[in-house]
């Protein structure tokens, strides 16, 4: 009797253990997705082809947009394991920052499925819809109706990209577990691209670049704090994790 009331509490705790270890692995790669994601973003900006028609049916353009998929896909793993990793101390402005950067992201990556594999089936058959649908994302008129899909892309992706990156950002700031400067930097810069309007549309793509950094580094440090503890040596249950950002 007395081992077997010793032993299932030791396999209670094992089963915790392997939950436990299991959360932060995921964790520590959502960290990674983040890095990827914020990488092909920022990288992605001074060679994306010009939004016209005749790019559509290019290779370039197939590469680019296809990049874009898998960018969007990852965003939305690295920011919830970003959110994950500072959600004790992110408070109800963390979370409003994470629900809405997710639901822009989501909104995004239909918008880019779009792009990569149906516009340049339409391209030779209705260029001027085409033509439209590629002048959403800078406001620029279309030819043909496109009914409500240019203020829902205002609503559901461009908003949330702005609202969202400076929220996250302050929040992620205030929470002071990953690195202050990138987060900042994601507030700082979420809260100025409006006046990007002003600029050229090819000037225009270039501000995002510091979104795609910023993302892109605590991508790196929730990776790297994770593969840290890894290496270190286990003194039971789930190695707790340091403050990693500068006061």
């Amino acid at each position: 009797m007395t081992s077997t009331r010793t032993t299932a509490p030791r396999e209670a705790n094992d089963k915790e253990d392997t939950m436990g270890v299991t959360a932060a692995k995921l964790i520590r790669w959502s960290g990674l997705a983040a890095l990827v994601a914020g990488t092909i973003f920022a990288g992605i900006q001074p060679i994306h082809p010009a939004d016209v028609v005749s790019s559509v049916t290019t290779r370039e353009w197939t590469i680019i947009t296809s990049l874009k998929m898998v960018m969007c896909l990852l965003f939305l793993v690295g920011i919830t394991g970003l959110y994950a990793r500072q959600v004790g101390k992110a408070g109800r402005l963390g979370l409003a920052g994470f629900l809405v950067m997710v639901l822009g992201w989501a909104v995004q990556s239909c918008f880019v499925f779009a792009e990569a594999y149906i516009l340049p089936v339409l391209a030779n058959n209705d260029p001027k819809f085409v033509d439209g649908i590629l002048g959403i994302s800078y406001g620029r008129a279309s030819e043909v109706n496109l009914g409500a899909l240019p203020a829902l892309y205002t609503l559901l992706t461009t908003v949330p990209y702005l609202l969202g990156g400076l929220l996250f950002g302050i929040a992620t700031l205030r929470a002071r577990i990953l690195p202050r400067w990138p987060a900042g930097i994601l507030a700082a810069v979420s809260a100025v691209t409006p006046a990007a309007i002003l600029l050229p549309h090819h000037i225009q793509r270039l501000v995002g670049m510091p979104v795609g950094i910023a993302i892109a580094c605590l991508g790196f440090a929730l990776w790297y704090e994770r593969r840290a503890h890894a290496e270190e040596p286990a003194l039971g249950g789930i190695p707790q994790l340091g403050h990693t950002g500068g006061d």
